[in-house]
């Protein structure tokens, strides 16, 4: 069962489920015990010709086969059937509907967590609890509910039974049970943490595999294929190794569970012969006892699976724990004000400081400068600068202190993150695409995804509208995972056609011209510079031609701000900006040479 104090509210929310479950469980274990009744009445009748019911001896003949077991028969299976349909769909479905649930409230916290978190938790870990350990809760909370009950009512009805018929051969059947129970308790504390491991074990599998499908092309464009084997195998025999530990420990107890039972079996049948020998039994008698221990063999089985389940669940429920407990690094602050802004596009940084979390290293140091609203702004400087650091800061991906980030003059803090990212439109440098169909992936930002030709106008703005209609079902075309199916440079300008569709206050856009060539960038430049006139575009870029026509270029270095200008004041003012400009100059010139000589 499940007992985690995140988990057993569920128990109350669809307690009238469980509730009508237990009362068809009761009803169909009631009928089962009915069984044994009606085997010693035949087996009596068939000795003495006679049976003895209800305080009368009434003759075996037909008319009593008829009356007295084949109706009673009849109703107890109509009984049994309709009961375990009733108890099957109110536990199982009240299981199913907590699965729904964990999943919901883990799926919801995941959009809550910060991009740190993902950067230390792999997606194969990750999706071990969306599958292995919330099935385990499922299996536990149903499952769990089922055995606990059948084991309890069914125990305690032929219990009490047997109890009524012989209190002595009660005793020596049960005695060895207890012994059963207390070493199940003892194994089953084994076994809860043998499962964690393997659960741990699998989530290292599944991460590895998962990672290797993603860099499939890099692994056999560096012919390193054996390797990954090789890895793969040392972790898939670990998962072995821990799953033999588990289904050793697991066989262990059933085998003990058969050799006690088997051995309380042979002392019914010895002490209960002696009983019919000596005539306190009839031969009857003993076979109701024996089908009431046959009985009860399933409740106590039940205790040991209940202590496997319960181990089981324990393990899952606390890794599920850890993560919808883990923190919320970047929320909004208390009593903040959620109406809506009607934001412009001013961004201005005071005096910023940054060191990302858990790290002792500073990124970006005193950075100040402003954009006014409408501005194109150009973002350049060497690998490592600390420009995609500064555009996440601006979209509230990290925590900063007060007072150091200010958009339309209100402080960044202040403002509500989802009314943030509202008006920003963001293509990050990893360009990532859905596996769904084009027209899909460039309507993401907005909530109707049925405007083709808003769809089409963004794709056209970002050339690669005639890329598309190259395909045999043009914007109906399912990309693969990740956008595959498309080049690096398509893969680029659908995401600039999904943020382009949003027409946000604010356009990010980093390092999104990489793979293009200059001609295409160009014309993608020019049409944002056309249909973006009044709202601020912030181009993170490595080329300087790529930003030399901008309002304005922010140059960073060393997370510091060296300066900030037009392209020409900039080449006039600031030696570092001047040598980089040569520097691609003389690079550029190169490349020409070298194709005009191939």
């Amino acid at each position: 069962m499940v007992f985690h104090k995140r988990f057993v509210h569920y128990y109350l929310k669809y307690g009238l489920f469980l509730l009508l479950g237990i009362l068809a469980l009761f009803a169909v274990d009631y009928g089962q015990l009915k069984v044994p009744e009606l085997y010693k009445y035949v087996v009596n009748g068939m000795n003495d010709g006679v049976v003895e019911i209800g305080g009368a001896t009434v003759a075996f003949d037909m008319d009593f086969l008829l009356d007295k077991i084949c109706k009673p028969l009849i109703f107890v299976v109509i009984t049994v059937c309709g009961g375990r349909f009733l108890w099957r769909y109110c536990f199982f479905g009240a299981a199913v509907r907590v699965e729904t649930d964990i999943r919901k409230r883990m799926f919801d916290h995941c959009k809550d967590l910060s991009q740190q978190f993902y950067h230390f938790n792999k997606v194969g870990d990750l999706m071990s609890l969306f599958t292995n350990d919330v099935d385990t809760i499922q299996d536990s909370f149903g499952g769990g509910v089922l055995t606990f009950f059948d084991a309890l009512l069914l125990g305690g009805l032929a219990f009490t039974k047997m109890l009524h018929m012989n209190k002595m051969l009660t005793a020596l059947s049960m005695l060895p049970m207890i012994i059963l129970f207390l070493m199940a308790l003892l194994i089953g504390y084994f076994m809860t943490k043998t499962w964690d491991k393997r659960q741990e074990a699998f989530s290292r599998l599944s991460d590895f595999a998962q990672e290797s499908f993603s860099g499939i092309a890099v692994i056999k464009a560096f012919t390193k294929e054996v390797k990954e084997l090789m890895a793969f195998r040392k972790l898939n025999k670990e998962n072995e190794k821990i799953n033999i530990k588990f289904t050793r420990i697991s066989t262990l107890m059933n085998i003990l569970f058969i050799l006690f039972v088997e051995s309380v079996i042979c002392v019914i049948i010895g002490y209960g012969g002696y009983l019919v020998y000596n005539g306190t039994f009839k031969a009857g008698e003993l076979v109701e006892f024996i089908s009431y221990f046959t009985t009860i063999i399933w409740p106590i089985e039940a205790v040991s699976i209940l202590i496997e389940m319960t181990a089981r669940a324990k393990a899952s429920c606390k890794r599920v724990d850890n993560f919808l407990t883990a923190d919320i690094d970047v929320k909004d602050k208390e009593g903040i004000d959620n109406k809506e802004r009607n934001i412009k596009g001013e961004i201005e940084f005071k005096n910023l400081n940054f060191t990302y979390p858990n790290s002792e290293m500073q990124v970006l140091t005193d950075v100040s400068f402003k954009i006014n609203a409408g501005e194109n702004v150009g973002l350049i400087g060497k690998t490592g600068a600390g420009k995609t650091t500064i555009v996440d800061l601006i979209a509230r991906t990290y925590m900063v202190d007060d007072g150091k980030i200010f958009v339309d003059g209100e402080d960044v803090n202040e403002i509500p993150i989802k009314e943030l990212r509202r008006h920003i439109a963001y293509v990050p440098q990893d360009n990532f695409l859905f596996s769904d169909t084009i027209a899909s992936n460039i309507a993401f930002s907005k909530e109707d995804s049925s405007d083709k030709e808003a769809i089409k106008e963004a794709a056209v703005l970002s050339d690669v509208d005639s890329n598309i209609m190259e395909f045999p079902l043009e914007y109906e075309t399912i990309l693969g995972e990740r956008g595959v199916t498309v080049s690096g440079g398509q893969k680029q300008r659908i995401s600039i056609a999904r943020a382009l569709m949003k027409n946000a206050e604010i356009l990010i856009l980093d390092d999104s011209v990489s793979a293009v060539d200059t001609k295409t960038e160009r014309i993608i430049l020019n049409n944002l510079a056309t249909t973006r006139k009044g709202k601020t575009t912030i181009l993170i870029a490595h080329r300087i031609s790529t930003i030399e026509r901008m309002d304005k270029i922010i140059f960073i270095d060393d997370g510091k701000v060296l300066d900030v200008g037009t392209h020409k004041e900039l080449i006039e003012r600031n030696k570092d900006y001047a040598e980089m400009v040569k520097s691609q100059m003389l690079e550029d010139k190169e490349a020409k040479e070298e194709e005009k000589d191939a």
